[in-house]
């Protein structure tokens, strides 16, 4: 009994067992009540459903009824319309049958003899109107209803028609007082009419068509002045609804916004002039105030543009002004055949603006040049500029030539920008700022060369150049990119610009833009020549004062010698000899660095002998010692001076680059020894100018096989080796220079090219 009753505690009581009867009742209950629920939703549906349904019938019944009362009201009111039209017969019929007794009656008494007074005579004798003023009661009663329903149309006709009738409603002399009655309240018909047409006009909603209608209904009734100016005023409004729908969207596309702004303006001055000749003809009047419109809608298009433009100093701003420039002027043209020309008033608004946008953007471009720190190697540029200055590359910094290419970037950057209008009409304002440009690039590079610049006070140039150039190579390779950009790069780009003409442009536009590009191109060469004396000036100053003893240039070197000429060795002095191996030197460097130039090493090396010559004229201490009393002055001293001079005007042509200003200078500083030692009572008898001349042609032979003769490595007292003096930058340049084959490479000319220069002999 102990283990069934373990085993009962073990299985589940049977009292706690939910009978399938149970469960089936529950969930049948739930069922129930959620299908009870879903009817009772459904017919509250269908209730709905009929109410609305019902609804729709009651309205839809109640606008039929309202719909036939209005069809028996319109009946009511034509009844009652055709009543009041009876009633009116009637009360005419009366009127008619009074004045018929009326006039009985005063037949009956026409032999009394008490008179009326005359206004009361009238008054009885003619108490109502005959036929004539019935037909002017029943015309203004039309015109009225015509008028207050609206039917301008009808009413415009009616009035033309009634003037053709009676053309005393026309004039304006007297009329007796009956006429006088009727013309005024015709009159004020005719102003009620015109007030409604122009009422219809200046609807903002008015369509093209009313409009013209409008237009031309006062017109017909005399007031085209004042039809014309609502005109203007209408074609005014709808311009301004069309701009003020455009410009919020100007911050979008900020360059090219004015084409659509210009396009916006112009069409519809030209749909203005149109439909004014259409609708008012060619009446001067109104030609003149379609023209004075046209002005003061530029003048407003002028000012959107300004207010709605980049900033002026943004290359965005440059842009926006030159297409505003080429699309507006282009519209102006296209509007000279209808009458208009607006193209000096567009030029004379716009250039004020133009001049600023201009004037920034160049500011901005000068900053930018200055800060060359800061290069973009994505600057896209030529490939032939960037290969034209590369050539540079390996002879100076990297920075001088990122310079020179970002210089030619902005200048590109500002020229792209630019339409061939913008430059027919202010090209010549575009062309000084970029020789300005092109002017303080120069000062920059002079900032990168040895030597004081000539105005240290220009703070803006202070650390514009983060290198200097210190050896030849590198001095060439700056003054070779400056003289690439001012003679190839620049010209080419710029005259790219110039050289399209525009359809309209003038052949003496043309003439003076190629007078502009030539002075311009002047200006370019004065900036660079600034740049090359710079150059040629330090670098003689360093020549002349790095030097000690007998090959330092100065009045000692003429001062010796005992009075024998056969003791005078005819070659020039020390310092000329080394001169003349200096240029030997800067010549094969420059063969080099300017290779394909040699233009530009001409140019260089005629001016390195030009400015050791002009030094030598203006230098008041060399000449004060000759001057001097107490020094002792000899014939060699002025015979080796001449034969400088000769030596030195023999190097230029020798070399084959300019030598007029060589030998202008030589021969004057020879007069001035001559004169100076004349007073002195030295310079009694001298060579003639041949002997000069043969001997200085000597020399050079003589310095250049020399030194190829020579074995030795040393220096003699009296004479320079060349090979000895040049330092290169090469390791054969020395032995090149020891040769009479080198000589080539100095100079394209020979000895049997070589002329004599005609010196004249100061002293008579």
């Amino acid at each position: 009994m102990m283990e069934s009753s373990e085993e009962d505690d073990d299985l589940p009581s049977i009292e706690s067992i939910t009978p399938q009867s149970k469960i089936d009742s529950v969930h049948q209950s739930h069922t129930e009540k959620g299908i009870r629920k879903l009817c009772c939703e459904l017919l509250d549906l269908k209730d709905a459903v009929e109410n609305l349904c019902g609804n729709r019938r009651t309205k839809y019944l109640a606008f039929l009824r309202m719909s036939e009362e209005v069809v028996e009201m319109e009946h009511e009111l034509i009844e009652l319309r055709k009543h009041i039209s009876s009633q009116g017969i009637i009360v005419q019929d009366l009127m008619t049958g009074v004045c018929r007794e009326l006039e009985e009656w005063n037949r009956e008494n026409a032999d009394n003899n008490d008179p009326v007074p005359n206004a009361e005579v009238d008054e009885v004798q003619n108490p109502l109107p005959n036929e004539m003023d019935n037909h002017k009661k029943t015309f203004l009663e039309k015109v009225d209803i015509l008028l207050a329903e609206h039917k301008v149309e009808e009413a415009l006709e009616a009035l033309e028609a009634e003037e053709r009738n009676y053309p005393e409603l026309k004039g304006s002399g007297d009329s007796s007082t009956e006429v006088s009655s009727y013309k005024s309240s015709f009159l004020e018909r005719k102003a009620m009419l015109e007030d409604q047409l122009s009422e219809i006009a200046e609807q903002p909603a008015v369509s093209a068509n009313e409009l013209k209608k409008a237009l031309s209904g006062l017109i017909k009734l005399g007031k085209g002045p004042s039809a014309h100016q609502i005109f203007l005023k209408s074609s005014g409004n709808h311009l301004l609804k069309k701009i003020e729908v455009f410009l919020p969207s100007c911050s979008v596309c900020p360059k090219t916004f004015p084409a659509t702004l210009s396009r916006l303006v112009f069409s519809m001055i030209s749909l203005t002039t149109r439909e004014s000749g259409l609708i008012f003809g060619d009446n001067p009047v109104y030609t003149n105030r379609i023209v004075q419109w046209a002005e003061w809608e530029i003048e407003s298009f002028v000012r959107l543009v300004k207010d709605n433009a980049p900033a002026s100093e943004t290359i965005s701003a440059l842009r926006a002004a030159s297409i505003c420039v080429q699309n507006s002027l282009n519209y102006c043209l296209m509007l000279e055949p209808q009458g208009l020309k607006l193209s000096k008033l567009l030029l004379v608004l716009l250039r004020p603006y133009i001049e600023e946008v201009l004037e920034l953007n160049f500011r901005r471009a000068r900053k930018a040049v200055f800060d060359l720190m800061e290069f973009d190697e994505n600057l896209h540029l030529s490939a032939h500029i960037v290969s034209s200055l590369s050539a540079f590359a390996t002879y100076s910094d990297s920075v001088l030539v990122d310079s020179g290419m970002k210089f030619l970037y902005i200048i590109a950057d500002i020229l792209e920008q630019l339409t061939p209008l913008v430059v027919s009409h202010f090209g010549g304002n575009v062309l000084p700022r970029i020789s300005q440009l092109f002017d303080k690039y120069m000062d920059a590079l002079i900032r990168a060369l040895p030597g004081p610049s000539d105005d240290d006070s220009l703070t803006e140039l202070k650390e514009t150049i983060p290198f200097r150039a210190e050896t030849d190579s590198e001095q060439l390779a700056i003054l070779g990119t400056a003289f690439t950009i001012m003679d190839e790069l620049l010209p080419s780009m710029v005259v790219k610009i110039w050289s399209p003409k525009s359809e309209n442009q003038e052949p003496d536009e043309n003439i003076v833009s190629n007078a502009s590009l030539k002075d311009w191109r002047r200006q370019l060469q004065y900036s660079f020549d600034k740049l090359r004396d710079h150059f040629c000036r330090q670098y003689v100053l360093s020549f002349i004062y790095s030097r000690e003893g007998k090959t330092r240039l100065n009045a000692q070197i003429y001062l010796g010698g005992d009075g024998e000429d056969s003791q005078w060795d005819t070659l020039p002095s020390l310092p000329f000899q080394a001169l003349f191996a200096k240029l030997q030197q800067l010549a094969t460097v420059a063969g080099d660095v300017l290779l394909g130039k040699e233009k530009l090493q001409k140019i260089l090396l005629a001016r390195l002998t030009e400015t050791v010559l002009m030094w030598l004229n203006d230098e008041q201490e060399f000449w004060g010692v000759f001057e001097d009393k107490a020094t002792p002055l000899q014939q060699l001293g002025l015979q080796q001076l001449i034969l400088d001079m000769h030596f030195t005007v023999e190097i230029a042509r020798f070399a084959g680059y300019p030598s007029r200003n060589v030998h202008q200078i030589a021969s004057a500083i020879t007069a001035h020894a001559i004169r100076t030692f004349s007073a002195r009572g030295v310079a009694s008898a001298l060579p003639v100018d041949e002997w000069f001349v043969e001997t200085a042609k000597s020399a050079i032979n003589k310095l250049l096989m020399g030194a190829s003769g020579s074995d030795t490595s040393e220096m003699d007292d009296e004479h320079i080796i060349l090979h000895d003096e040049i330092p290169s930058d090469s390791d054969d340049s020395a032995s090149s220079l020891s040769s009479v084959e080198s000589t080539e490479s100095f100079a394209s000319a020979s000895m049997g090219e070589l002329e004599s220069p005609n010196f004249t002999d100061q002293e008579g």
